[in-house]
């Protein structure tokens, strides 16, 4: 494998689930491969769990790591070809991509969506900037559209919890007082949509709407304790409107996850969470929130990318 970054680089889903559940028993069974390689992390935005498993993961690997924080490191990139340089922006991504190349073997790289134009954000400026130009392969630890580290660590984290063959799944919308944007609610859905026996589901307030393109036929409710009856799990997210791109368009508390809500179902989240506006502690707080191991499988889901991009090598 050359890049991890999509859920669509997922060549087989249960192979992937496999592998995870082999390194959480032995996590350095495979130090061998990543002996003498570099990974570079590159942070555009601000990171907890992303930086730390992924570190995590490639230390399991026997990598070394180089991390950058561009919100207060290096030089400020220009994306755009063609331009004339004499503003603020002191780096072109052509020149940024390749000295990176030099130094690392692989790349992971965060940057989230601007929410200010669509077509920019959907364009993927800075992580297709990086894997345009870039000589080594990449890995998206969450970009402008999705977040396909944190949809395997679900998919490990549904499959390791669930007592059924094909569990209800349901994406619930939830509010949230900022614009948050579409990746993880993104990724989620495309890595749902490729395990059939998974019977899936959203839920939010009309005007939320995910990108269409990527939703498809996923059946829709407005009803939130419609779509709620005999879940087995609950995915709670945040995502401001697609359609009028990045507005939040309500902020309804009536959406918040209860624990009459959740019923008898596992509440899943990415983190990290705003209490009492998102869930309430009593979901949060009990046995049936999966958050924890969410987070720890984090690890795993990276340790596994970056095992098939070093066996590419």
């Amino acid at each position: 494998m050359k890049h991890y970054v999509t859920v669509n680089d997922i060549d087989s889903a249960k192979e992937w689930i496999d592998l995870a559940r082999e390194l959480k028993q032995d996590p350095f069974k495979f130090k061998e491969l990543g002996e003498r390689k570099t990974l570079g992390l590159l942070f555009f935005n601000n990171s907890l769990r992303t930086r730390l498993s992924t570190q995590k993961a490639a230390l399991h690997l026997g990598m070394h790591c180089m991390i950058m924080n561009f919100s207060s490191e290096g030089w400020a990139l220009e994306f755009e070809d063609g331009t004339i340089m004499d503003k603020g922006k002191a780096e072109h991504i052509r020149e940024a991509a390749q000295v990176v190349s030099q130094y690392c073997d692989v790349l992971g790289v965060r940057a989230f969506a601007s929410l200010g134009s669509k077509e920019n954000d959907e364009a993927e400026i800075v992580l297709n900037g990086f894997k345009k130009h870039a000589t080594i392969p990449i890995l998206n630890m969450e970009s402008a559209t999705g977040h396909p580290l944190q949809a395997l660590a679900d998919l490990i984290t549904i499959r390791e919890n669930s007592t059924k063959k094909n569990p209800k799944v349901v994406l619930s919308w939830a509010p949230h007082p900022k614009a948050l944007p579409h990746a993880v609610a993104n990724s989620f859905v495309e890595i749902m949509q490729q395990n059939s026996a998974i019977d899936f589901s959203i839920t939010h307030p009309e005007g939320y709407e995910l990108n269409p393109l990527i939703t498809k036929d996923v059946p829709l409710y407005y009803d939130q304790d419609e779509a709620l009856r005999d879940a087995d799990f609950v995915y709670v997210k945040n995502w401001s409107s697609y359609n009028s791109y990045g507005k939040v368009l309500s902020t309804d508390a009536n959406w918040m996850i209860t624990e009459k809500k959740l019923g008898h179902a596992k509440f899943m989240h990415c983190l990290p969470v705003r209490r009492n506006v998102v869930v309430e502690d009593a979901v949060l707080d009990s046995s049936r929130s999966l958050v924890m191991e969410q987070a720890n499988n984090r690890t795993y889901a990276a340790q596994v990318a970056l095992l098939k991009i070093l066996k590419g090598l």
